[in-house]
């Protein structure tokens, strides 16, 4: 067992009949952007039908949640308003529902955009702002605890800097987002944390956070799932000289380290590649274990 890092068995049964199961093996999450300006593939799937073309690729090759986002988070974002959030999310959230076979997450960390991909029956929620967004304090988690649904709560922060420990920092901070989710009655089961590759964070905070990743799967002494994204990120190219369409290889090098420390979902474009990589790790995963 030596090495071996247990991660949290979670199973969540959805009113659709959908389910997900987490903890035995790396949940690999497809990105599918519906914005005109994402940084590594705006644009490319922004009508209905692409959509939909590029869920049934990303299903086909292995991903087991699809993850929905309408709003760019690139570096530099314009913040959108809800309504308009919302007007460019609902035909494609409305569609992939639909046909997609595996639960559905909507990136947001809008309260109403969340609201509204509950009523329309979503899965999942991923909050960048780990229900921490300074516009809306304490909606998104009221949101959540209404709509009885998994939430991915990321660690987020204006600026790279950091007065200490970056890790103890990151801590403190899913330490507030735990108390907001106590709080509006969000069942811990609920929550899966996410470290926030790429935001936040400088290139060498970001690995650093990689490499010491297994310290935030226990705060408090109390485990949780975590979600690993780093696909493509810009942290690869400042450390590798990558451009962003040359950066599977290090991608995929992230997510295998990242599930040996113990994460539970990686949120990746190359769906294929990176699931055949994380089921290889899984079966060595497996044998450590026994």
């Amino acid at each position: 067992m030596s090495g071996y890092i247990e991660r949290p068995e979670r199973h969540y049964h959805f009113r659709d009949g959908k389910e997900l199961a987490l903890g035995n093996h790396t949940t690999v999450m497809g990105i599918l952007n519906v914005t005109p300006d994402s940084f590594s593939d705006g644009g490319l799937w922004n009508t209905v039908d692409k959509a939909l073309f590029h869920m049934e690729e990303m299903v086909k090759a292995g991903a087991e949640i699809i993850d929905l986002g309408a709003e760019s988070s690139r570096p530099g974002f314009r913040v959108m308003p809800a309504e308009e959030e919302i007007e460019r999310l609902l035909p494609f959230l409305t569609a992939v529902l639909a046909e997609c076979p595996v639960p559905v997450s909507v990136d947001t960390f809008k309260a109403e955009t969340a609201r509204v991909a509950a009523k329309e029956g979503c899965h999942i929620l991923n909050d960048i702002w780990g229900l921490q967004y300074r516009e809306e304090p304490d909606e998104m988690a009221k949101v959540a605890a209404e709509a009885a649904l998994p939430i991915v709560v990321m660690h987020n922060q204006e600026g790279t800097q950091y007065p200490g420990d970056i890790i103890t920092s990151m801590q403190d901070f899913f330490r507030r987002t735990i108390a907001l989710a106590d709080e509006a009655g969000i069942p811990r089961e609920n929550l899966i944390l996410d470290p926030g590759i790429g935001f936040g964070k400088d290139a060498a905070g970001n690995v650093e956070v990689l490499a010491r990743q297994e310290e935030l799967l226990i705060i408090d002494g109390e485990r949780y799932p975590l979600l690993l994204g780093t696909s493509r990120k810009s942290f690869i190219e400042k450390t590798l000289g990558l451009p962003k369409g040359e950066r599977m290889e290090a991608t995929g090098a992230t997510c295998v380290i990242g599930a040996l420390k113990g994460a539970s979902i990686v949120r990746v474009h190359d769906v294929m590649e990176i699931t055949r990589m994380c089921r290889m790790t899984d079966v060595i995963l497996e044998k450590m274990r026994d």
